[in-house]
């Protein structure tokens, strides 16, 4: 992805800030150092790994992903085949390294994903597999799932199969490189098809009703000039969402194959109740840019340009739409619920093995599903304990990122105490009881001194979200003082201006 990054002055907080970030590994309870045994086993099971017959190093597999990745689970190709594609899929052999039941597989389902501070990565498995033997970094001879997908004209999926063989990526290519040669016309065949199949496969979740927030993501990188931290944001790039058509595809084949197979766990959440769509369109209305219910809101959505600060406002008011999401085992009877609304299709977690525990157990099933074999029992009888395993993970990431988060905000602001800043209001005004409650981003979370309304404010330079007193009206640009930056409590406060 590319970002732009914010130059904040954060040299004089630049101590506390390294001091409040490590302090989160022991608030928050995180992982700490891969155990020993884990690790030794991880060595032996790259040093005695058996490659699987099927042979397709032939097929020029190529990785798009952040430029300073070097955990990649998938490699992709993209042909023509008549009047429609062949896609082929490869995702990292992660359960060719985890012994069923020894000490790494009981460790990374204490785990249960790679959590990404911004003092350090804590991976869910030994960097030996999940940055070496298991990642499919080009050039390296790798064992892989390999979903093979017939697409007719359309891009519409019809044939489907997945089996594990050898594989070799030709090249690691950055969303941003590939974004380039796009634009420019120097891009290869496979990113040029992958634009094509991209483009209609995002028409075709346009058609089943899915929907996604095109949110500019922010991601706390390290500066190079010694500086500390930094806030990078930009908006995602078109190839992102290309490249995540092709995943969200796998996804659902893997979910329709497990519905089909009658045993599986699906990614599941629920449509949007009536009243959260209710309160959605008058906020929409109340912004300016209402939404009738004449098309999806998915389509809606993707409407937006979150440039615009009042459609900001929409895009951060329609994540309420976007809530209980969670994981559906069964075996034997098929769930009465089995869609994921946001996508509008059954879906399941398939394509991200080395980062989140979840798809080694899905692939393994799917592998037997697709070639008529018996599923592994280790596979199969830990599916009821995926969904807590999994939503306690899910809790602590989401926790992890936002105290993170708040806390390079505040340090990038802490030494700009009565500086006054343009901003753009997130959320509008509610009564205060007197108690700082948090604003949604996690930022406002200490005690309040004062009763009064509130809302939350987003600054342009540095990067920065957090509550602000006064009454305020969502979408709207207003002149805001800082009066709080606290980097221990990561406490940020704004005070609205005449």
């Amino acid at each position: 992805m590319s970002h732009h990054r914010i130059a904040p002055n954060v040299d004089d907080s630049s101590d506390q800030l390294a001091a409040a970030l490590a302090a989160l590994r022991t608030e928050l309870e995180l992982p700490g150092t891969y155990p020993a045994a884990a690790v030794e086993e991880a060595r032996q099971a790259v040093q005695t790994l058996k490659l699987p017959d099927r042979d397709l190093r032939d097929i020029p597999f190529v990785t798009i992903d952040p430029a300073t990745s070097t955990d990649l689970d998938q490699a992709l190709f993209i042909d023509r085949s008549g009047d429609g594609y062949k896609v082929f899929y490869a995702i990292a052999d992660v359960p060719a390294f985890v012994v069923p039941g020894g000490a790494l597989d009981a460790e990374t389902r204490q785990r249960g994903q790679t959590f990404y501070a911004p003092d350090g990565r804590i991976p869910l498995h030994p960097e030996v597999i999940s940055e070496n033997a298991g990642s499919l970094l080009a050039g390296q001879v790798c064992s892989a799932f390999v979903w093979e997908f017939d697409l007719d004209v359309e891009a519409e999926v019809v044939a489907v199969s997945m089996a594990r063989a050898v594989v070799r990526s030709t090249a690691k290519l950055s969303y941003k490189g590939a974004q380039q040669q796009i634009d420019d016309g120097t891009a290869p065949p496979v990113l040029q098809l992958l634009k094509e199949v991209g483009l209609k496969r995002v028409e075709l979740e346009r058609l089943r009703g899915g929907a996604s927030l095109n949110m500019p993501e922010q991601e706390i990188v390290q500066a190079t000039d010694g500086g500390g931290y930094r806030i990078a944001a930009a908006p995602s790039l078109p190839v992102e969402d290309w490249n995540a058509q092709i995943s969200l595809m796998t996804g659902m084949a893997a979910a329709q194959m497990m519905l089909d197979g009658k045993v599986g766990i699906l990614r599941t959440m629920p449509a949007p109740d009536d009243r959260s769509l209710l309160h959605f369109k008058r906020q929409t209305v109340a912004l300016g840019k209402p939404w009738d219910g004449k098309i999806t809101y998915g389509e809606y959505l993707r409407t937006l340009d979150a440039s615009d600060p009042k459609q900001l406002a929409i895009l951060h008011s329609a994540g309420t739409l976007f809530r209980g999401a969670g994981y559906t085992p069964f075996d034997g009877d098929v769930p009465a619920n089995v869609v994921q609304a946001a996508i509008g299709a059954p879906y399941a977690h398939t394509t991200a093995p080395l980062r989140r525990l979840i798809d080694r157990f899905v692939l393994v099933i799917c592998e037997a599903l697709s070639n008529n074999q018996q599923i592994p029992a280790w596979a199969r009888e830990a599916l009821p304990s995926l969904p807590e395993i999994m939503a306690s993970s899910d809790q602590l990431a989401g926790r992890l990122e936002r105290a993170a988060l708040d806390t390079v905000e505040a340090a990038l602001v802490a030494n700009r105490i009565g500086q006054e800043f343009d901003a753009v209001v997130i959320s509008g005004s509610k009564p205060s009881n007197g108690n700082a409650n948090g604003n949604g981003t996690g930022n406002g979370n200490g005690n309040g001194n004062g009763s009064g309304p509130y809302g939350v404010v987003q600054i342009a330079e540095p990067a920065v979200t957090a509550r602000c007193d006064g009454e305020l009206e969502s979408g709207t640009k207003v002149r805001v003082r800082l009066v709080k930056a606290d980097i221990a409590s990561r406490e940020i406060r704004f005070q609205l201006l005449p």
